[in-house]
């Protein structure tokens, strides 16, 4: 090969070689440019995050962890009938168990009782040690106490404080749970734990108030 052909060869190499970098730097700007909802919604910015994965579903209809961030921003955001919705269509491509605790948080404030807990308890079943598997246990707890199964309430809130021992608004409506339930030495150690936690937790101060009225 002549020397001028080696040349332009070269010089051809060294072109292509530069545009494929530049190719490459403009996908990682990109990238690194395009928000990211996950993040957005661990921030607080629930309605950004809700924004970017409507975005992303009109890009991708499939992508359920679009879904799964959509459904925890709506509920953020106490929209709990679009959490439903969005939550339904996602489920429907697959069966994501993440889905089915937004749909029992969706189905617990739209007063569906027993669709929420078959919905939670499908969810821990799925994934026991899941990231929302404290919040499914303390609405079983809730429901249960809307059915007035205080035995159940107390179980159930008794296990979301394994996972969430300082949450001293579990711990007050344990208390709850226990003297609906008539098990008073079991109310005041839990009214005295949330208290331990939050001295200005009024649902504890007023609960073992009852209780050492009742004592007398």
């Amino acid at each position: 090969m002549p020397a001028s052909d080696r040349t332009a060869a070269a010089k051809g190499v060294r072109f292509f070689a530069a545009l494929l970098l530049l190719t490459a730097a403009a996908f990682s700007a990109a990238a690194e440019a395009k928000p990211d909802a996950l993040k957005l919604y661990l921030a607080g910015k629930y309605d950004d995050a809700r924004r970017v994965c409507i975005d992303e579903l009109a890009a991708d209809p499939g992508n359920i962890d679009s879904y799964v961030v959509l459904s925890w921003s709506l509920l953020a955001l106490q929209r709990w009938a679009d959490a439903e919705n969005y939550a339904l269509k996602g489920y429907a491509i697959r069966r994501d168990p993440r889905l089915s605790e937004c749909l029992g948080e969706s189905a617990f404030y739209l007063g569906r009782n027993d669709a929420a807990l078959r919905d939670f308890q499908n969810y821990v079943s799925a994934i026991p040690e899941g990231g929302r598997a404290a919040n499914a246990y303390y609405f079983m707890g809730e429901i249960y106490l809307r059915q007035a199964k205080y035995d159940h309430a107390d179980i159930a809130f008794s296990t979301a404080l394994q996972y969430l021992p300082d949450n001293a608004h579990w711990w007050a409506r344990l208390g709850w749970a226990r003297e609906k339930g008539g098990d008073r030495r079991g109310a005041r150690e839990a009214y005295r734990k949330a208290i331990e936690l939050d001295s200005s937790l009024q649902d504890a101060s007023n609960g073992l108030n009852r209780l050492s009225q009742a004592s007398h």
